[in-house]
Protein backbone atom coordinates (compact mmCIF):
# COMPACT_ATOMS: atom_id res chain seq x y z
CA UNK A 1 0.00 0.00 0.00
CA UNK A 2 2.80 2.45 0.72
CA UNK A 3 4.48 1.92 -2.59
CA UNK A 4 0.73 2.92 -3.89
CA UNK A 5 0.83 5.52 -2.76
CA UNK A 6 4.38 7.09 -3.51
CA UNK A 7 3.60 6.18 -7.29
CA UNK A 8 0.47 7.89 -6.93
CA UNK A 9 2.60 11.13 -5.12
CA UNK A 10 5.59 10.78 -7.66
CA UNK A 11 2.81 10.57 -10.57
CA UNK A 12 1.14 13.39 -9.77
CA UNK A 13 4.19 15.48 -9.30
CA UNK A 14 5.90 14.20 -12.42
CA UNK A 15 2.68 14.92 -14.35
CA UNK A 16 1.72 18.07 -12.88
CA UNK A 17 4.82 19.85 -13.80
CA UNK A 18 5.05 18.46 -17.25
CA UNK A 19 1.27 19.49 -18.22
CA UNK A 20 1.93 22.89 -16.38
CA UNK A 21 5.13 23.94 -18.44
CA UNK A 22 2.83 22.58 -21.24
CA UNK A 23 -0.05 24.86 -20.90
CA UNK A 24 2.55 27.59 -19.84
CA UNK A 25 3.61 27.69 -23.12
CA UNK A 26 0.05 28.49 -24.75
CA UNK A 27 -0.74 30.62 -22.39
CA UNK A 28 2.73 32.71 -22.40
CA UNK A 29 2.87 32.68 -26.33
CA UNK A 30 -0.66 33.50 -26.39
CA UNK A 31 -0.44 36.74 -24.01
CA UNK A 32 2.35 38.10 -26.23
CA UNK A 33 -0.25 38.21 -29.29
CA UNK A 34 -2.61 40.22 -27.37
CA UNK A 35 -5.03 36.77 -27.18
CA UNK A 36 -6.94 36.92 -23.86
CA UNK A 37 -6.62 33.68 -21.56
CA UNK A 38 -10.11 33.00 -19.60
CA UNK A 39 -8.86 29.87 -17.70
CA UNK A 40 -5.71 28.23 -17.19
CA UNK A 41 -6.14 24.99 -15.47
CA UNK A 42 -3.87 22.29 -14.12
CA UNK A 43 -6.47 19.00 -14.49
CA UNK A 44 -9.45 18.74 -16.03
CA UNK A 45 -13.00 18.61 -14.14
CA UNK A 46 -14.17 20.46 -10.85
CA UNK A 47 -11.91 23.18 -9.64
CA UNK A 48 -10.08 22.05 -6.56
CA UNK A 49 -8.11 25.18 -5.83
CA UNK A 50 -9.31 28.57 -8.33
CA UNK A 51 -8.33 32.01 -7.91
CA UNK A 52 -8.27 35.18 -10.68
CA UNK A 53 -5.23 37.30 -11.06
CA UNK A 54 -4.60 40.53 -12.12
CA UNK A 55 -5.02 39.89 -15.66
CA UNK A 56 -8.35 38.62 -15.52
CA UNK A 57 -7.27 34.88 -16.00
CA UNK A 58 -8.86 32.54 -13.49
CA UNK A 59 -5.61 29.77 -12.52
CA UNK A 60 -6.77 26.49 -11.02
CA UNK A 61 -6.13 23.09 -9.65
CA UNK A 62 -8.67 20.56 -11.17
CA UNK A 63 -9.48 16.94 -9.21
CA UNK A 64 -8.10 14.96 -12.64
CA UNK A 65 -4.90 15.18 -12.88
CA UNK A 66 -4.81 13.85 -16.37
CA UNK A 67 -3.48 16.73 -18.35
CA UNK A 68 -5.02 20.94 -18.46
CA UNK A 69 -5.92 23.15 -21.02
CA UNK A 70 -5.92 27.17 -21.42
CA UNK A 71 -9.06 28.67 -22.48
CA UNK A 72 -8.46 31.31 -24.50
CA UNK A 73 -11.16 34.21 -25.35
CA UNK A 74 -13.15 32.68 -28.74
CA UNK A 75 -15.63 35.76 -29.76
CA UNK A 76 -17.40 32.85 -31.92
CA UNK A 77 -18.29 31.32 -28.55
CA UNK A 78 -17.82 33.50 -26.15
CA UNK A 79 -19.92 37.25 -25.39
CA UNK A 80 -17.62 39.65 -26.06
CA UNK A 81 -17.79 43.17 -26.36
CA UNK A 82 -16.75 45.06 -29.11
CA UNK A 83 -13.42 46.72 -27.81
CA UNK A 84 -12.47 43.02 -26.64
CA UNK A 85 -12.78 41.87 -30.46
CA UNK A 86 -8.78 42.42 -31.03
CA UNK A 87 -7.85 40.08 -27.91
CA UNK A 88 -10.05 36.77 -29.55
CA UNK A 89 -7.95 34.03 -30.31
CA UNK A 90 -9.75 33.81 -33.27
CA UNK A 91 -8.72 37.17 -34.28
CA UNK A 92 -5.34 36.85 -35.09
CA UNK A 93 -3.32 35.62 -37.88
CA UNK A 94 -3.13 32.43 -38.68
CA UNK A 95 0.60 32.58 -37.97
CA UNK A 96 -0.39 33.77 -34.63
CA UNK A 97 -2.19 31.07 -33.83
CA UNK A 98 0.21 28.68 -35.67
CA UNK A 99 2.41 29.64 -32.81
CA UNK A 100 0.37 29.48 -29.81
CA UNK A 101 -0.67 25.97 -30.55
CA UNK A 102 3.39 25.36 -30.82
CA UNK A 103 4.68 26.80 -28.02
CA UNK A 104 2.74 23.61 -25.77
CA UNK A 105 4.58 21.05 -27.62
CA UNK A 106 7.74 23.49 -27.63
CA UNK A 107 7.50 23.92 -23.88
CA UNK A 108 7.82 19.87 -23.08
CA UNK A 109 11.36 19.95 -24.94
CA UNK A 110 12.46 23.19 -23.34
CA UNK A 111 11.55 21.05 -19.87
CA UNK A 112 13.16 18.22 -20.89
CA UNK A 113 16.73 20.13 -21.91
CA UNK A 114 16.38 21.90 -18.39
CA UNK A 115 15.84 18.92 -16.63
CA UNK A 116 18.96 17.11 -18.01
CA UNK A 117 20.64 19.76 -17.37
CA UNK A 118 20.13 19.79 -13.83
CA UNK A 119 20.44 16.30 -13.73
CA UNK A 120 23.72 16.30 -15.26
CA UNK A 121 25.31 19.40 -12.96
CA UNK A 122 23.71 17.27 -10.19
CA UNK A 123 25.79 14.41 -11.31
CA UNK A 124 24.78 10.49 -12.52
CA UNK A 125 26.77 7.64 -10.89
CA UNK A 126 27.25 5.67 -13.69
CA UNK A 127 29.40 2.49 -14.22
CA UNK A 128 30.72 1.74 -17.58
CA UNK A 129 28.64 -0.88 -20.15
CA UNK A 130 30.74 -3.77 -19.28
CA UNK A 131 29.55 -6.77 -20.41
CA UNK A 132 29.04 -9.77 -17.85
CA UNK A 133 28.32 -13.31 -19.10
CA UNK A 134 26.65 -14.01 -22.76
CA UNK A 135 23.78 -16.87 -22.65
CA UNK A 136 24.54 -19.93 -24.97
CA UNK A 137 22.70 -20.03 -28.27
CA UNK A 138 21.33 -15.97 -27.60
CA UNK A 139 21.32 -13.23 -30.44
CA UNK A 140 24.63 -11.54 -28.72
CA UNK A 141 26.28 -14.79 -28.95
CA UNK A 142 25.61 -15.65 -32.55
CA UNK A 143 27.15 -12.01 -33.24
CA UNK A 144 29.90 -13.03 -30.96
CA UNK A 145 30.20 -10.82 -28.24
CA UNK A 146 31.91 -12.07 -24.95
CA UNK A 147 32.12 -11.21 -21.88
CA UNK A 148 34.33 -9.26 -20.16
CA UNK A 149 34.34 -6.44 -23.01
CA UNK A 150 33.13 -2.93 -22.94
CA UNK A 151 30.48 -1.55 -25.32
CA UNK A 152 31.63 1.69 -26.55
CA UNK A 153 29.37 2.34 -29.79
CA UNK A 154 25.90 1.38 -31.22
CA UNK A 155 26.06 1.64 -35.06
CA UNK A 156 28.69 3.90 -34.87
CA UNK A 157 27.65 6.45 -32.25
CA UNK A 158 29.14 6.63 -28.69
CA UNK A 159 27.70 5.46 -25.73
CA UNK A 160 29.03 6.09 -22.24
CA UNK A 161 26.75 3.80 -20.07
CA UNK A 162 24.17 1.31 -19.93
CA UNK A 163 21.41 3.93 -19.98
CA UNK A 164 22.76 4.92 -23.73
CA UNK A 165 23.15 1.28 -24.61
CA UNK A 166 19.20 0.50 -23.61
CA UNK A 167 18.00 3.79 -25.49
CA UNK A 168 20.05 2.83 -28.71
CA UNK A 169 18.88 -0.83 -28.44
CA UNK A 170 14.95 0.35 -27.79
CA UNK A 171 15.17 2.62 -31.12
CA UNK A 172 16.08 -0.45 -32.88
CA UNK A 173 12.73 -2.41 -32.52
CA UNK A 174 11.60 -3.56 -35.21
CA UNK A 175 14.71 -3.60 -37.45
CA UNK A 176 16.47 -5.78 -38.68
CA UNK A 177 19.78 -5.44 -37.24
CA UNK A 178 22.25 -3.56 -35.21
CA UNK A 179 25.98 -3.03 -34.45
CA UNK A 180 27.87 -2.92 -31.36
CA UNK A 181 31.14 -1.98 -30.88
CA UNK A 182 32.72 -3.24 -27.92
CA UNK A 183 36.49 -2.87 -26.50
CA UNK A 184 38.53 -5.11 -24.82
CA UNK A 185 40.54 -4.74 -21.38
CA UNK A 186 43.67 -4.44 -23.95
CA UNK A 187 42.25 -1.95 -26.05
CA UNK A 188 41.20 -3.78 -29.24
CA UNK A 189 38.34 -2.39 -30.84
CA UNK A 190 35.96 -5.19 -32.92
CA UNK A 191 32.38 -4.74 -34.33
CA UNK A 192 29.88 -7.52 -34.13
CA UNK A 193 25.97 -7.40 -35.96
CA UNK A 194 23.51 -8.37 -34.26
CA UNK A 195 20.57 -10.05 -36.55
CA UNK A 196 16.96 -8.48 -35.03
CA UNK A 197 14.82 -10.31 -37.20
CA UNK A 198 13.99 -13.22 -34.08
CA UNK A 199 14.35 -10.27 -31.53
CA UNK A 200 11.86 -11.51 -29.42
CA UNK A 201 11.29 -8.79 -26.36
CA UNK A 202 8.95 -8.48 -24.20
CA UNK A 203 9.32 -5.15 -21.71
CA UNK A 204 7.17 -6.91 -19.02
CA UNK A 205 9.45 -9.96 -18.34
CA UNK A 206 12.92 -9.12 -18.85
CA UNK A 207 14.86 -6.07 -19.63
CA UNK A 208 16.41 -5.05 -23.66
CA UNK A 209 19.75 -6.78 -22.75
CA UNK A 210 18.90 -9.88 -21.35
CA UNK A 211 15.99 -10.46 -24.09
CA UNK A 212 19.74 -10.29 -26.73
CA UNK A 213 21.42 -12.54 -24.03
CA UNK A 214 23.64 -9.87 -22.44
CA UNK A 215 23.87 -9.99 -18.67
CA UNK A 216 25.45 -6.80 -16.86
CA UNK A 217 28.72 -7.26 -15.44
CA UNK A 218 27.95 -7.30 -11.53
CA UNK A 219 30.66 -8.36 -8.78
CA UNK A 220 30.73 -12.07 -7.85
CA UNK A 221 28.45 -13.32 -5.17
CA UNK A 222 29.99 -15.34 -2.43
CA UNK A 223 28.10 -18.07 -0.35
CA UNK A 224 29.92 -16.61 2.86
CA UNK A 225 26.87 -15.06 4.81
CA UNK A 226 27.08 -11.05 5.21
CA UNK A 227 23.73 -10.73 6.88
CA UNK A 228 21.17 -11.95 9.04
CA UNK A 229 17.74 -10.80 9.52
CA UNK A 230 16.25 -10.83 13.05
CA UNK A 231 13.53 -12.89 13.87
CA UNK A 232 14.34 -15.05 11.19
CA UNK A 233 14.47 -18.77 10.17
CA UNK A 234 18.11 -18.45 10.04
CA UNK A 235 18.42 -16.65 13.07
CA UNK A 236 16.62 -19.22 14.49
CA UNK A 237 18.66 -22.26 13.19
CA UNK A 238 21.75 -20.72 14.48
CA UNK A 239 23.30 -18.99 11.05
CA UNK A 240 26.10 -16.46 11.82
CA UNK A 241 27.21 -13.71 9.81
CA UNK A 242 30.69 -15.29 8.51
CA UNK A 243 29.46 -18.54 8.45
CA UNK A 244 30.12 -20.09 4.77
CA UNK A 245 27.05 -22.38 2.91
CA UNK A 246 29.08 -24.73 1.34
CA UNK A 247 26.04 -27.52 0.55
CA UNK A 248 22.16 -28.44 1.55
CA UNK A 249 20.28 -32.13 2.24
CA UNK A 250 23.97 -34.02 1.13
CA UNK A 251 24.54 -31.67 -2.28
CA UNK A 252 27.69 -29.59 -2.09
CA UNK A 253 28.26 -26.44 -3.68
CA UNK A 254 29.27 -22.82 -3.29
CA UNK A 255 27.16 -21.11 -5.97
CA UNK A 256 25.20 -18.18 -4.64
CA UNK A 257 22.87 -19.17 -7.24
CA UNK A 258 22.29 -22.02 -6.96
CA UNK A 259 21.68 -22.10 -2.64
CA UNK A 260 19.18 -19.06 -3.57
CA UNK A 261 16.80 -21.14 -5.82
CA UNK A 262 17.12 -24.33 -3.74
CA UNK A 263 15.56 -21.83 -0.77
CA UNK A 264 13.38 -20.38 -3.03
CA UNK A 265 11.43 -23.66 -3.85
CA UNK A 266 11.23 -25.14 -0.44
CA UNK A 267 9.14 -22.64 1.27
CA UNK A 268 7.92 -24.20 4.76
CA UNK A 269 10.08 -27.39 4.33
CA UNK A 270 13.10 -28.66 6.42
CA UNK A 271 16.44 -28.79 5.03
CA UNK A 272 19.90 -29.16 6.40
CA UNK A 273 22.72 -26.71 5.51
CA UNK A 274 25.78 -27.73 5.61
CA UNK A 275 27.95 -25.02 7.02
CA UNK A 276 31.60 -24.04 7.08
CA UNK A 277 32.61 -22.01 10.21
CA UNK A 278 36.01 -20.96 11.53
CA UNK A 279 37.25 -24.08 9.56
CA UNK A 280 34.81 -26.73 10.19
CA UNK A 281 32.43 -27.90 9.09
CA UNK A 282 28.89 -28.12 10.68
CA UNK A 283 25.59 -29.18 9.74
CA UNK A 284 22.27 -26.97 10.51
CA UNK A 285 18.76 -28.10 10.70
CA UNK A 286 16.57 -24.94 9.36
CA UNK A 287 12.69 -24.90 8.36
CA UNK A 288 13.04 -22.48 5.65
CA UNK A 289 10.03 -20.14 5.75
CA UNK A 290 7.58 -18.56 3.19
CA UNK A 291 7.06 -14.83 1.95
CA UNK A 292 3.82 -13.15 2.63
CA UNK A 293 1.39 -12.14 0.49
CA UNK A 294 1.54 -12.75 -3.63
CA UNK A 295 4.65 -14.67 -3.19
CA UNK A 296 3.80 -17.25 -0.48
CA UNK A 297 5.02 -20.38 -2.63
CA UNK A 298 8.33 -18.75 -2.22
CA UNK A 299 11.05 -20.15 0.84
CA UNK A 300 13.09 -17.35 2.33
CA UNK A 301 16.09 -17.52 4.87
CA UNK A 302 16.16 -14.18 5.63
CA UNK A 303 20.42 -13.90 4.80
CA UNK A 304 21.98 -11.79 2.64
CA UNK A 305 25.37 -13.04 0.94
CA UNK A 306 28.88 -11.51 0.60
CA UNK A 307 29.84 -9.73 -2.72
CA UNK A 308 33.17 -8.56 -3.99
CA UNK A 309 33.34 -5.10 -3.88
CA UNK A 310 32.58 -3.75 -7.49
CA UNK A 311 35.83 -2.12 -9.33
CA UNK A 312 36.45 1.36 -8.93
CA UNK A 313 37.73 1.45 -12.31
CA UNK A 314 34.40 0.78 -13.54
CA UNK A 315 32.56 3.41 -11.88
CA UNK A 316 32.51 7.03 -13.00
CA UNK A 317 30.24 10.23 -12.33
CA UNK A 318 28.82 11.76 -15.33
CA UNK A 319 28.41 15.06 -14.33
CA UNK A 320 29.53 17.99 -16.27
CA UNK A 321 29.58 22.40 -16.00
CA UNK A 322 26.40 24.71 -17.04
CA UNK A 323 27.89 24.35 -20.38
CA UNK A 324 28.59 21.23 -20.74
CA UNK A 325 25.21 20.36 -19.32
CA UNK A 326 23.41 22.30 -21.64
CA UNK A 327 24.86 20.72 -24.29
CA UNK A 328 24.15 17.05 -22.78
CA UNK A 329 20.69 18.10 -21.95
CA UNK A 330 19.84 19.18 -25.94
CA UNK A 331 21.78 16.49 -27.25
CA UNK A 332 19.56 13.68 -24.85
CA UNK A 333 16.51 15.73 -25.55
CA UNK A 334 16.98 15.43 -29.38
CA UNK A 335 17.75 11.80 -28.67
CA UNK A 336 14.87 11.22 -26.98
CA UNK A 337 12.27 12.47 -29.31
CA UNK A 338 13.63 10.89 -32.58
CA UNK A 339 13.03 7.72 -30.45
CA UNK A 340 9.74 9.07 -29.56
CA UNK A 341 8.77 9.59 -33.68
CA UNK A 342 10.68 6.51 -34.17
CA UNK A 343 8.41 4.07 -31.66
CA UNK A 344 5.39 6.28 -32.76
CA UNK A 345 5.97 5.01 -36.61
CA UNK A 346 6.97 1.49 -35.93
CA UNK A 347 3.32 1.22 -34.18
CA UNK A 348 1.43 2.68 -37.00
CA UNK A 349 3.50 0.47 -39.64
CA UNK A 350 3.47 -2.91 -37.21
CA UNK A 351 7.09 -3.05 -36.56
CA UNK A 352 6.46 -2.41 -32.79
CA UNK A 353 3.61 -4.63 -30.98
CA UNK A 354 0.70 -1.88 -29.58
CA UNK A 355 0.88 -4.20 -26.27
CA UNK A 356 3.87 -1.88 -25.91
CA UNK A 357 1.77 0.91 -24.97
CA UNK A 358 1.67 2.24 -21.53
CA UNK A 359 -1.57 4.20 -19.92
CA UNK A 360 -1.47 6.06 -16.40
CA UNK A 361 -0.89 3.28 -14.75
CA UNK A 362 2.53 2.53 -16.64
CA UNK A 363 3.49 5.81 -16.15
CA UNK A 364 2.55 5.90 -12.10
CA UNK A 365 4.60 2.71 -11.49
CA UNK A 366 7.19 4.25 -13.60
CA UNK A 367 7.43 7.76 -11.93
CA UNK A 368 7.36 5.56 -8.53
CA UNK A 369 10.18 3.44 -9.24
CA UNK A 370 12.26 6.52 -10.64
CA UNK A 371 11.68 8.61 -7.66
CA UNK A 372 12.82 6.05 -5.28
CA UNK A 373 16.20 5.83 -7.15
CA UNK A 374 16.63 9.53 -6.16
CA UNK A 375 16.47 12.73 -7.62
CA UNK A 376 18.58 12.60 -10.65
CA UNK A 377 16.93 9.25 -11.90
CA UNK A 378 13.23 11.43 -11.12
CA UNK A 379 14.46 14.37 -13.63
CA UNK A 380 15.49 11.75 -16.52
CA UNK A 381 11.98 9.89 -16.29
CA UNK A 382 10.21 13.57 -16.15
CA UNK A 383 12.47 14.26 -19.39
CA UNK A 384 11.02 11.30 -21.05
CA UNK A 385 7.50 12.21 -19.77
CA UNK A 386 7.50 15.58 -21.53
CA UNK A 387 9.46 14.37 -24.70
CA UNK A 388 6.74 11.83 -25.58
CA UNK A 389 3.71 14.52 -24.47
CA UNK A 390 5.36 17.39 -26.50
CA UNK A 391 5.90 15.08 -29.65
CA UNK A 392 2.49 13.29 -29.02
CA UNK A 393 0.96 16.47 -29.60
CA UNK A 394 2.82 17.04 -32.20
CA UNK A 395 1.04 14.56 -33.90
CA UNK A 396 -1.45 15.81 -36.88
CA UNK A 397 -5.15 14.35 -34.83
CA UNK A 398 -7.65 16.70 -34.13
CA UNK A 399 -7.88 16.86 -30.82
CA UNK A 400 -4.02 17.65 -30.29
CA UNK A 401 -1.69 20.41 -30.57
CA UNK A 402 -0.69 18.87 -34.21
CA UNK A 403 -3.87 18.34 -35.51
CA UNK A 404 -4.76 22.21 -34.69
CA UNK A 405 -1.69 22.92 -36.34
CA UNK A 406 -2.42 21.08 -39.76
CA UNK A 407 -5.67 23.15 -40.10
CA UNK A 408 -3.83 26.36 -39.74
CA UNK A 409 -1.12 25.18 -42.10
CA UNK A 410 -4.02 24.17 -45.02
CA UNK A 411 -5.82 27.32 -43.76
CA UNK A 412 -2.48 29.53 -44.50
CA UNK A 413 -1.89 28.15 -47.87
CA UNK A 414 -5.34 27.95 -48.92
CA UNK A 415 -6.38 31.54 -47.86
CA UNK A 416 -9.08 30.58 -46.25
CA UNK A 417 -10.18 28.59 -43.07
CA UNK A 418 -11.07 24.78 -43.28
CA UNK A 419 -14.62 25.09 -43.49
CA UNK A 420 -16.33 24.10 -39.91
CA UNK A 421 -18.21 20.50 -40.82
CA UNK A 422 -14.32 19.07 -41.85
CA UNK A 423 -12.92 20.37 -38.43
CA UNK A 424 -15.70 19.39 -36.51
CA UNK A 425 -15.66 15.61 -38.16
CA UNK A 426 -12.03 15.60 -37.70
CA UNK A 427 -12.51 16.38 -34.02
CA UNK A 428 -14.64 13.28 -33.58
CA UNK A 429 -12.53 11.10 -35.56
CA UNK A 430 -9.23 12.42 -33.15
CA UNK A 431 -11.69 11.59 -30.26
CA UNK A 432 -12.53 8.42 -31.40
CA UNK A 433 -8.43 7.56 -32.20
CA UNK A 434 -7.40 8.90 -28.72
CA UNK A 435 -10.10 7.06 -26.54
CA UNK A 436 -9.29 3.97 -28.83
CA UNK A 437 -5.02 4.42 -27.85
CA UNK A 438 -6.04 5.41 -23.86
CA UNK A 439 -8.43 2.10 -23.44
CA UNK A 440 -5.78 0.48 -25.53
CA UNK A 441 -3.16 1.72 -22.80
CA UNK A 442 -5.10 1.00 -20.16
CA UNK A 443 -5.62 -2.73 -20.73
CA UNK A 444 -1.87 -3.01 -21.28
CA UNK A 445 -1.19 -1.54 -17.67
CA UNK A 446 -4.17 -3.71 -16.35
CA UNK A 447 -2.90 -7.08 -18.03
CA UNK A 448 0.81 -6.26 -16.74
CA UNK A 449 -0.39 -6.34 -13.15
CA UNK A 450 -2.38 -9.72 -13.50
CA UNK A 451 0.03 -12.72 -12.71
Amino acid sequence: MESFFWSVGAFVIALGLVVTFHEFGHFWVARRCGVKVLTFSIGFGKPLVKWHGKDGTQYQLAMIPLGGYVRMLDHEVDPTDTADLHQSFRAKSVRQRMAIVVAGPVANFIFSIAALMLMLMIGVPSVRPIIGAIDTNSLAAQAGLQAGTEVVALDGRSVQDWQDVNLRLVARLGDASTEITVRTAGGIESSHVLNLTEWNFDPDKESTLASLGINVYRPEVLSTVAWVAESSPAAAAGILIGDKIIGFNGTHTQDWEQIRSFIGEQPNKSALLLIERHGEVIELPVIIGALEGEYSNVGYLGIAPTETPYPEEYRFNLQYGPVGAFVGGVGRTWELMGLSLSMVKKLIVGDVAINNLSGPIGIAQGAGAHASYGLVYFLSFMALISVSLGVLNLLPIPMLDGGHLLFYVVEWVRGKPVPERIQEFGVKIGLMLLLMLMIVAVFNDINRLLP
